[in-house]
């Protein structure tokens, strides 16, 4: 079966940066995440392999082996004695290119292993997320048990380095064979692979070395941040094994809508209904802002869905000091009863009026002559 082509899963090529990976990666989350995405059937599968794809081209030493050899672990014997082919017949050549590749993927068990990414989503209103806040949540995920340290054994202290592979969790062994004598490799079966026998297990983590906590966690967020966006903390993920790095806590972010205020990028838009009369006789009306208002002067006949964009009044772009526009679009409204008085001074005026001050009527009225 043919090996899964990470740079064409991410939609990047050979010499894409960190930077592009990293990119493409959260592009592709936000797109296939099955929370986003439950009537698709197929998200699940595709964001796990999206996820597999960054994991190994994330990081270097993976990136290099999979480069190299095709396999994020380097090295692994495929065609030299994979499923009882290749090599395997004559007993000994695997072994001699395991120990000749230990550094690219041979059985290190005892080595550090970085701790998985975890990915949450977290919700935010409006305001939080155009000034930016402190948000604190709960995090399920993987933590080295405090009271041993992760070694497992009670205090930390109650094990002692296993004497038959010298703490390395490897031992080698000769073997005569048909070729002579091959000198072999394999994990520890005395220590399990780990380099260390505990005498006494942690009774708080029954000699695991972690514990599944639900993890109060701190997050910053920027003002400015959009629906979708994904923040990440590195190393808040689930803990590393043997010592190894934590992994990264991916959050997903969802931004509630504002009553009357449209978000597009890191601008605004507004549609404002003021009275008929302030666009017929000009006036000033107040329009709400991410920080309160400001005023708007609306000169005298002003037709109606005319757009004014006021620079500097919308959202904080991220990690800058720029800000977007806010886009007002008035819209002229009628009211719904009149007073005797009311119907006299409009009548008035009606009277005082010529068609060709009203040339969108006038037009109108052609064009239905002509039909």
């Amino acid at each position: 079966m043919a090996k899964k082509d990470y740079y064409e899963t991410l939609g990047v090529d050979k010499n894409a940066t960190p930077d592009d990976i990293k990119n493409a990666y959260r592009k592709l989350a936000k797109k296939y995440h099955p929370d986003l995405n439950k009537d698709n059937p197929e998200a699940a599968e595709k964001f796990k392999e999206v996820n597999e794809a960054y994991e190994t081209l994330s990081d270097p030493q993976k990136k290099s082996n999979y480069d190299q050899f095709g396999s994020a672990e380097g090295f692994s014997g495929a065609g030299f004695g994979g499923a009882g082919g290749g090599f395997g017949g004559f007993g000994g050549f695997e072994d001699i290119f395991s120990n000749l590749f230990s550094g690219f993927g041979g059985a290190r068990t005892n080595a550090q292993v970085r701790g998985e990414d975890i990915q949450v989503k977290m919700t935010l209103n409006f305001t939080e997320a155009v000034f930016g806040c402190k948000k604190d949540i709960t995090v399920p995920r993987v933590e080295n048990c405090d009271h041993c340290h992760g070694t497992g054994a009670k205090d930390g202290s109650k094990y002692h380095t296993c004497s038959a592979c010298n703490g390395t969790g490897v031992v080698r062994y000769t073997e005569n064979t048909m070729l002579g004598r091959m000198i072999r490799e394999g994990i520890c079966k005395t220590c399990n692979g780990t380099g260390k026998i505990i005498d006494e297990k942690c009774e708080y983590c029954n000699g695991n070395g972690y514990n599944r906590a639900n993890s109060r966690i701190s997050v910053s967020v920027p003002a400015g941040i959009d629906d979708g966006q994904v923040l990440t903390m590195r190393g808040a993920g689930n803990a590393g094994v043997r010592g190894g790095a934590s992994g990264d806590l991916h959050i997903i972010v969802t931004v509630l809508p504002h009553p009357v205020l449209e978000r597009d990028g890191f601008d605004l838009k507004l549609k404002l209904y003021v009275p008929f009369t302030t666009l017929l006789l000009g006036g000033e009306v107040q329009v709400p802002l991410t920080d309160g208002f400001t005023m708007l002067k609306i000169p005298e006949l002003t037709q109606s869905n005319t757009v004014f964009k006021l620079k500097g009044k919308g959202i904080k772009h991220l990690n800058s000091n720029t800000y977007g526009s806010i886009e007002v679009t008035v819209v002229g409204e009628t009211p719904k009863l009149l007073s005797k008085e009311e119907k006299a001074a409009i009548s008035k005026i009606k009277e005082t009026q010529s068609i060709n001050n009203y040339s969108r009527y006038k037009s109108y009225l052609k064009d239905i002559q002509n039909i």
